[in-house]
């Protein structure tokens, strides 16, 4: 069988490494980057907490002792499903079976000026640009200070972040926590009691992923790190220097974080009636695109509609995982041409939710037994995962020493500002 597998996120690296060196299969990997990025720790690069090797491992060490893979570093351009075509900037590869595993980006709702100005966070260049940005604001301050312009001081201390999910509420515990213990004392000519730190959610709570506890708690933490907390709000535009609000208020701030919506990154080639909400793609139980027998989607792309899940499953990695586990089964029962296939139907096993608010401030939530935990022990439970998670032996002994370092000296020693970054107007580029 000739597998093609597009994206390197938490599903496709899994399904690949699930159906390596195994016989039958010759395998081909595609993605536009040749290093996997470990999405729930972004927010952490993006607040000088982690260096983004940390958090990346190179696609090709992860198979150098496969016989049956290759992978190439490449954008598909367009995808050919009559022809079984993929057509990439690098070359057009033929296949028996297509997987797309091509995750989602960020959603802007079309609004094309708030996406010219806004600073999203899904990929390991992003958080750097963030992080970069948002301490050349700081220098920028400095000067502004020196100029007496003292409103311009306070826009470009102001942070916004959008979207009151795990990484809304995590990055704006993150940047609190810096605004307390590290920036006074990297900038102690600036007044941080002019800095305001907002954290703005469509809905009436946050974390509306979670139980109603966890959105509390989590509110309570954000209250106790100094973050102004405003729900059922949303933003309307923002320009660079201004944040308008659906209640008319409108709030100063050169840094708008926008982490409200994601969309999936449907390859050119698919026809409409394939993509749902969210620019997903509708699958069956097994995971395949209706009408198509033989190319499947996985992960955040996927939209599997189900009893419990009626708007498709959530776009988290344990889903991703799972679906590649079950696909993996289903192509090995596949490939050996059996007469009677027993092939398994996804069934989302829950094993619970988290998110981190700050240092000893977590909130995790496991669904059967029904348990609700907060605080140092959830904390201490959110490292223990995500130190497991990781790939590579070496990115966990790092971030582990990281994370020691900042919990007994209060700081980072990772605020650095790159100018090839930015363009000769100080804009990010993109």
């Amino acid at each position: 069988m000739k597998l093609i597998i597009i994206g390197a996120g938490f599903g496709g690296l899994r399904l690949a490494r699930k159906l390596s060196n195994r016989k039958g299969f010759e395998i081909l990997l595609i993605d536009r980057f040749n290093y996997h990025q470990f999405q729930p720790l972004f927010y952490q690069v993006a607040t000088s907490g982690l260096d983004a090797s940390n958090i990346s491992f190179p696609v090709r060490k992860v198979f150098q002792k496969s016989r049956n893979l290759q992978f190439r570093m490449a954008e598909v351009i367009k995808i050919d499903f009559s022809g079984k075509l993929v057509h990439t900037d690098t070359g057009v590869f033929d296949y028996d079976v297509l997987v797309l595993a091509t995750g989602a980006d960020t959603n802007f709702f079309g609004n094309e000026v708030l996406a010219a100005h806004a600073f999203p966070m899904k990929s390991t260049v992003e958080a750097l640009q963030l992080r970069h940005r948002f301490l050349h604001n700081f220098e920028d301050a400095l000067a502004a200070k020196d100029r007496g312009e003292s409103g311009k001081v306070a826009r470009l201390m102001n942070v916004v972040v959008v979207g009151g999910g795990p990484t809304g509420v995590e990055l704006s515990g993150a940047i609190a926590e810096m605004k307390r213990f590290q920036l006074p004392k990297d900038y102690p000519e600036l007044d941080f009691k002019q800095m305001r730190i907002y954290l703005l959610e469509g809905t009436n709570r946050l974390l509306s992923g979670m139980s109603p506890d966890s959105g509390l708690d989590a509110k309570r933490y954000l209250d106790q790190l100094g973050v102004t907390v405003i729900t059922n709000t949303m933003v309307t535009n923002y320009d660079g220097q201004t944040a308008s609000l659906n209640n008319g208020e409108s709030i100063d701030t050169a840094m708008l974080i926008w982490a409200a919506g994601i969309k999936g990154n449907v390859p050119v080639g698919l026809a409409p009636e394939h993509i749902t909400r969210g620019n997903r793609i509708l699958v069956d139980g097994q995971c395949r695109i209706k009408g198509m027998d033989d190319v499947y989607a996985i992960g955040d792309l996927a939209c599997l509609i189900a009893t419990d899940y009626p708007n498709g499953h959530p776009q988290v990695a344990p889903v991703a995982t799972q679906q590649a586990d079950m696909l993996a089964r289903n192509l090995l029962q596949i490939e050996k041409k059996a007469d009677n296939l027993k092939l398994k139907t996804f069934i989302y096993k829950n094993q619970g939710s988290m998110a981190t608010v700050g240092r000893n401030l977590a909130v995790v939530d496991i669904p059967k037994p029904r348990l609700h935990f907060k605080g140092f022990f959830a904390w201490m439970i959110w490292m223990g995962l995500h130190i497991m998670l990781i790939l590579g032996v070496k990115n966990r002994f790092f971030v582990f020493c990281n994370w020691l370092y900042n919990y007994f000296t209060y700081d980072q020693n990772l605020r650095l500002i790159f100018k090839a970054f930015y363009r000769e107007n100080n804009t990010p580029v993109k």
